[in-house]
């Protein structure tokens, strides 16, 4: 095989990984609320989310384009192939320095600050695509703050609604819609999530030539949804301990109005071709749920924990990926 070929096996080998990795960390994200609320049992749940994440991901592709063209450019990058790469590397030791802390922090904030970083140090900031990356970033930020008011007014409105219901019997009634909330909250997961390495794979076999078009193809969809399902099955429960345990005592009513809150937002997101953070999604949507339940109820400390490993995610992978691309050229 020569040096070309490798090259790109390596890539699609570091993005399945990422993609695994990002299963098992971000599978506690989509079934944390139905485990700890025992509408599910763990192995349950995992089953569940395996199987609606590979549905989930087989059936979109715009957030994938947006990534393989919406940070830098796919036909113009020098050495583009190990830009990649370094961005894969950054981001799959962000992910595991997280997921070994049981922080749920963003895959998608590492993988996006990880290729801007690589992009920088490879070509400048001038190799940035700085509208794309704008719109990204503003969705980031913005998709949270909507799944915090949707979780917040979901739970609202169900307080005044069942109000004079027992407490028994409500609890046992969104016990059983958390199995579909959960699974709806594991689908738009996948819609979002692996697409993302869908994009990175795509903008590898541009970079190397193999294609002309930003255009998934059908094996590149079909492993990643696969990855993302084997890493689901993996599971992350410390990650599950922190959502589903030290926010606030969750009951299935908040575990129903949280999935369903957030499920909303990442669907949305997915059909507008944005790559969000389904992580601050569902733990934005946990939080708003929390606050109108009862303020006081909520551990801020522990959210802020979690909203401070927001914040730096993308700046330091950044610098990562840069680092990881130096490294890189110099045993080049």
């Amino acid at each position: 095989m020569d040096a070309l070929l490798i090259t790109i096996l390596i890539t699609v080998v570091l993005a399945l990984a990422f993609d695994f990795i990002n299963g098992f960390h971000d599978t506690a994200n989509a079934i944390a609320t139905s485990v700890s609320t025992r509408a599910l049992t763990p192995r349950q749940a995992i089953v569940l989310a395996s199987l609606m994440n590979f549905v989930g991901a087989m059936m979109f592709t715009g957030v994938a384009k947006t990534i393989a063209d919406g940070i830098v450019d796919p036909f113009g990058m020098r050495n583009g192939l190990l830009v990649v790469i370094a961005t894969l590397i950054a981001a799959i030791a962000w992910n595991l320095i997280t997921w070994w802390f049981g922080i749920p922090s963003s895959s998608s904030h590492a993988l996006i600050g990880s290729l801007a970083g690589a992009g920088i140090a490879a070509a400048g900031f001038g190799g940035i695509n700085y509208g794309g990356f704008a719109k990204i970033v503003t969705g980031l930020i913005v998709s949270p703050i909507l799944a915090f008011s949707l979780g917040f007014a979901i739970m609202f409105l169900f307080k005044r609604i069942f109000a004079n219901f027992a407490p028994y019997k409500l609890n046992k009634g969104f016990r059983g819609g958390q199995v579909l909330s959960a699974a709806f909250q594991a689908f738009t997961h996948g819609t979002n999530d692996a697409q993302k390495a869908m994009g990175i794979i795509t903008l590898a076999l541009v970079f190397a030539g193999y294609q002309r078009e930003v255009e998934v193809a059908l094996w590149v969809k079909v492993a990643a949804a696969l990855a993302m399902a084997a890493g689901t099955a993996m599971g992350g429960w410390k990650i599950i301990k922190t959502m589903g345990t030290k926010i606030f005592k969750i009951e299935p009513i908040n575990g129903f109005s949280a999935d369903l809150g957030s499920a909303t937002v990442i669907l949305t997101a997915t059909l507008t071709h944005l790559p969000i953070s389904t992580t601050h999604a569902i733990t934005s949507s946990i939080l708003g749920v929390g606050t109108a339940k009862r303020f006081a109820g909520v551990r801020w400390n522990v959210a802020g924990r979690i909203v401070s490993a927001w914040i730096i995610t993308i700046p330091v992978s950044g610098m990562l990926g840069a680092l990881v691309y130096g490294v890189i050229m110099l045993f080049r």
